[in-house]
This record gives structure tokens, sequence and C-alpha cells, in this order.
């Protein structure tokens, strides 16, 4: 079982989709050992204990920069064993100690298709502001391992999810989640956790599932 940990600082809508997805058992091999959250006031923390998932908070406010709140995180992950960490609605740009204490260990989702509609600055309402403003026609997530480039990191799966022509961010936000984010996401994590993925520079293959016997 791959223990694995996964970092909230809002709601957790994504969070509650990888516990459902887990008591169903549609995730293998994966033992959701902690929810850390950089806020106190999260959500995402009742729904975790809700579930019996062990939580912990790691502050953004009370540390002075991104160097000293990212060393935080890295000696509690380690504290706890984390062999996998798993970004689910995590609203903070980490220093780059973080890839390298988990390289090829960090899973994020992301509200569009990468490379469109992602880096700095995309995040949240943001991006799907973004992807009516340039009138697109088809948009969706990405479930990425994470590196030292935001929204950089080889990716995993994506899934696509149509724009009508009424849409608002507010419906197209919603509809990501529900179609493409809540799904990916969740299979993402299993397909790590079963060993399937091999990375070899930015591509990942997902390898075939053992014949069970």
């Amino acid at each position: 079982m791959v223990k694995t940990a996964i970092l909230v600082s809002g709601g957790g809508t994504n969070l509650q989709a990888i516990i459902d997805s887990h008591i169903f058992g549609e995730i293998k091999n994966c033992e959701l050992i902690a929810v850390i959250s950089s806020n106190p006031q999260a959500y995402a923390l009742e729904r975790a204990k809700y579930a019996g998932i062990p939580t912990y908070i790691v502050d953004r406010s009370v540390f002075p920069n991104r160097i000293s709140f990212t060393k935080a995180l890295v000696d509690k992950l380690n504290d706890i064993g984390a062999q996998l960490v798993v970004y689910a609605g995590f609203n903070f740009i980490l220093a780059p100690q973080m890839v390298k204490a988990f390289e090829n260990k960090i899973i994020n989702i992301h509200p569009s298709l990468i490379p469109s509609f992602c880096g700095e600055g995309f995040y949240g309402l943001r991006v799907h502001e973004a992807v009516l403003a340039h009138g697109v026609k088809v948009t969706g997530a990405t479930a990425h391992f994470a590196s030292d480039i935001t929204d950089d990191g080889p990716i995993i799966l994506q899934k696509a999810v149509d724009i009508f022509e009424d849409d608002t961010p507010h419906t197209l936000q919603r509809r990501v989640m529900e179609d493409a984010e809540w799904k990916i996401l969740p299979e993402a994590i299993s397909l790590f956790c079963e060993g399937r993925l091999e990375i070899t520079g930015r591509v990942v293959r997902i390898k075939e599932k053992p014949n069970e016997t």
C-alpha cells in the first residue's frame, strides 16, 4: 500500500472525489495517511475527519517566506512517511526543495488542458475566465507530476470538456470539476499506486494492468 498524503487549502471538493473513489475501491493499493492543510479553517479538514483520515495543519500565514513554509511541509511529510503527495486544491507554489524531496512523487490537478491556460497566475476561476475570453471550444483538466516550473511537469491524464455558448466562468468551473477533475485525479493516483506509470523525459507511459490470477 502506497502511503498517500493530500495537500489542501480550501473546500476540498477534489479531496472528496478522492475519498469517495477510495471508499468504492476505485483507487488501488493506496493508503490515505493524511490530509495536510495550509489553512486552519479549510472545510477540507472536516471532510477528512468525517472519513477518518488523520489531519494536520501547516499554516502558511505563520511562515515568513515560501522556503520556510516548504521546509515545514517537507518535514511533516517525511515524519508521517508519505510516499505519494497529491495537491488537491492546494493554493500555494512551493520552493524547489519540495520537488527535490519528492521527485516524480507529487501529483497535481489543473483545470485546463495543459499546456494551455496554465502556469503562474492561472488558478481557480481565472483559468475559466481566460478560457472563455479566448473563445476556445474545448477545455478540460490535466493530472500531472509537479515540477519546479508551475504546471509544467509530465502529464499523466487529460480529459476534455465541451464549452457551451451560455457558459460563465462559474458554470464552466463546475462542469470541468465534475466531468474531468473528479474523474482523472483519482485515476492518476490509482495508476501511481499500482506502479503503472513510467516516466521517460516529459512522457508518461501507462503500463498495462497485470493479469489477475
